[in-house]
């Protein structure tokens, strides 16, 4: 298992990023702010549109180190990273089985059954800690539906089944969503899943860690040498990271979802750290997204023991155990893909 690195967030959008030898170096109206050896980092989130110099975009790809570029919303602009490194075989190999409609349906299955169960377990866990008779039969009822849903997506026939069993979990999931906000609920509350633009403060924290969540994707991918933009579940389209977003459904409830719980209920954000804007809806402002980041990096470094591997790992290397298990399952070492179950 690799060693878990930190990952440098920019998140001042008049923030630029220079090289000085092997430094990372962060400018701001032409003065230095922060410098980091590069060896120190894995990868290079800004959100911004100031940019780096190409000495900067060198060092990074020299370094293996991925730079990705988002707007001040967190909707990802464009990423960066060095020659295409990994064994040719495993892609070839990945490329072949994408091709291969009862795999990817195979997979598809996989991918929205840990989806539903994840969220079921969330809903599960709501109930023993926080639930009243107000909302108890109301999150009853949708962890009953989830669980018929995944019997159902385990047995569809189709990839438009599969997509539409996934639709239907995820509407029951988040029509419930509100009940596990017990904190600060009359300023953080949903009205149903919003994406572009997010309509509420609760969507553009999901929103926001979605996007996190996919880079962090998107790199283990790479490094264990698969192309993440070649997917089973999610069809091949330009500047889609398609195999990233089939990993990451089963990964969202865990990382994502209980981290936007977590902040809220814990008071970590606050209502007045949110921005209304016409063109991109709700956003956070420099320092709730600061907040945001912040507790994610935290939470990386706390330790789980992994339900397949029966290791004790950092949470942060969770999206890099699934694929570097998923590598494994594609070159036919083991004979499926041990999805991410959590209890």
């Amino acid at each position: 298992m690799r060693k878990l690195l930190n990952t440098l967030y920019i998140t001042s959008p008049d923030a630029y990023l220079s090289r000085d030898g092997e430094n990372i170096v962060v400018l701001i109206e032409n003065k230095e702010k922060f410098r980091i050896p590069v060896h120190n980092i894995e990868s290079i989130v800004a959100f911004g549109y100031y940019g780096a110099s190409p000495a900067l975009m060198s060092l990074c790809t020299e370094r293996n180190v991925s730079l990705s570029f988002l707007s001040e919303g967190g909707r990802f602009l464009a990423r960066i990273s060095g020659p295409v490194r990994g064994n040719v075989l495993l892609r070839k190999r990945q490329y072949q089985l994408a091709d291969d409609k009862k795999t990817c349906l195979e997979l598809s299955r996989l991918f929205i059954a840990a989806k539903i169960s994840n969220s079921r377990n969330i809903l599960q866990r709501a109930l023993r800690d926080h639930a009243n008779e107000k909302n108890a039969s109301e999150l009853t009822e949708a962890v009953s539906i989830l669980e018929n849903r995944q019997k159902q997506v385990l047995k569809a026939e189709d990839p438009d089944t599969v997509r539409g069993i996934e639709g239907e979990a995820a509407a029951t999931y988040f029509s419930v969503f509100n009940h596990l906000i017990v904190s600060q609920n009359d300023e953080f509350y949903m009205n149903g899943r919003t994406r572009r633009p997010p309509r509420d403060k609760v969507n553009a924290l999901l929103s926001f860690m979605y996007t996190l969540l996919a880079n962090e994707v998107q790199s283990a991918l790479e490094t264990v040498g698969l192309d993440p933009y070649v997917g089973f579940l999610h069809t091949l389209r330009p500047g889609r990271p398609g195999l990233a977003l089939d990993l990451m459904e089963e990964l969202r409830s865990y990382l994502a979802d209980r981290m936007v719980l977590t902040l809220i209920n814990r008071r970590q954000v606050k209502a007045e750290g949110f921005i209304t804007r016409a063109e991109t809806g709700i956003i956070m402002d420099d320092s709730t997204r600061k907040e945001v980041i912040t507790a994610w990096q935290k939470r990386k470094q706390e330790e789980i023991q992994h339900p397949y591997l029966q290791e004790t790992i950092p949470v942060g290397l969770i999206p890099y155990a699934q694929a570097l298990l998923f590598a494994r399952y594609i070159r036919g070492d083991i004979d499926n893909y041990p999805v991410f179950l959590f209890k």
